[in-house]
């Protein structure tokens, strides 16, 4: 074993993403120290063909194989840096699981990140998707991004602005094979701004008996939303919510809601265009609960895709296209998966 780092040839990933299907890498690669990294990527193994990084693999569908080395974060430091009383300054390494990172700052009491309880995934995957739930989205709180720069083999600090953050979206996704997230740094408040008026949260609180919440009770009930919708990945593979929820201009969601009252629409990323939900369009098209094999569609989320047992990535991605494809002919509205598809092209 080299100090910083283990590999390991023809390693199976099937355990190393969330939906479980079958794959391999020709090298997988752990990284335990950030530090070694300078070392690992210059191994021949990385070197001789494409390179993919990979945290909790709860954003990731192989429908092949990885056609290079796989490097795996495995840095777990977590830490506060600075509090002023008012702001906390949070420290983790991209190795750090997403849900113990979010109860951990909530047993500090800081508060920020309790509407993204649940989510699978680590801490360095979180700012490339800019994952969000109920109202929140982690770019918010992020001041800095560690990252390697591949390109010019430097370490950088990427503050919020450089990030560019959007729906679903960072200047991590448009240029994948530059950045290697290292650790994320969270600026994180001591006083509550809770944001309750998303997606039945003030009604679970009210199940729940609390009438004056709490940041951690608002994190108890997204948990108790969310275990309720979605499925356990420990219990059928799945990657969370395989679509993203489509933005369209206002004419166009305007011109929908004639046809289709009930159809849930946001703002948007700008005032002149409207979110559109594709869970409503997917169940409209009568795809909850379908079943192909053992790839299907959660009876409990239309936006989650499942594994029931045996089914392939591309077993998987077949029936994406076909429900995008059918919200496309109904709809007249193009809707994209959220996680990284490896193997294929969408």
């Amino acid at each position: 074993m080299t100090p910083g780092y283990r590999v390991t040839a023809n390693a199976s990933l099937r355990e190393r993403t969330t939906f479980g299907v079958p794959a391999r890498a020709p090298w997988l690669i752990e990284v335990d120290d950030a530090a070694a990294l300078d070392e690992v990527l210059a191994l021949p193994q990385v070197l001789e063909g494409d390179t993919l990084v990979i945290g909790g693999g709860s954003n990731l569908l192989f429908a092949g194989d990885a056609p290079g080395a796989v490097i795996a974060m495995a840095t777990h430091d977590l830490r506060i840096l600075s509090d002023d009383g008012g702001h906390a300054l949070v420290r983790a390494d991209a190795g750090v699981a997403w849900h113990p990172l979010v109860m951990w700052t909530l047993e500090q009491g800081l508060c920020g990140l309790e509407n993204l309880a649940l989510i699978p995934g680590t801490a360095g995957a979180s700012p490339i998707q800019n994952i969000g739930a109920y109202g929140t989205e982690v770019g918010e709180f992020i001041q800095v991004v560690e990252a390697l720069d591949r390109q010019h083999g430097t370490r950088v600090r990427l503050d919020r602005g450089a990030c560019a953050f959007a729906y679903r979206d960072s200047v991590f996704k448009h240029d994948p094979d530059r950045y290697l997230v290292t650790a994320i740094e969270f600026r994180l408040p001591r006083t509550p701004a809770l944001r309750l008026d998303y997606a039945g949260i003030r009604d679970e609180l009210a199940a729940m008996g609390i009438a004056t919440p709490t940041a951690r009770d608002v994190g108890a009930a997204v948990i108790r939303i969310r275990q309720r919708k979605l499925p356990d990945p420990a219990v059928v593979g799945n990657a969370g919510s395989f679509f993203k929820n489509p933005i369209v201009s206002q004419a166009q969601a305007d011109a929908l809601l004639v046809d289709y009252p009930t159809l849930p629409v946001f703002r948007g990323d700008a005032a002149h265009n409207r979110k559109l939900s594709a869970a409503w369009m997917i169940e409209a098209c009568g795809w909850k609960g379908h079943r192909d094999g053992d790839a299907g569609v959660s009876d409990a989320h239309a936006l989650v895709l499942v594994n029931h047992g045996e089914a392939t990535g591309a077993q998987l991605l077949a029936l994406a296209r076909k429900i995008a494809d059918s919200v496309r002919a109904r709809f007249g509205v193009a809707i994209e998966p959220e996680p990284k598809i490896i193997g294929a092209s969408w």
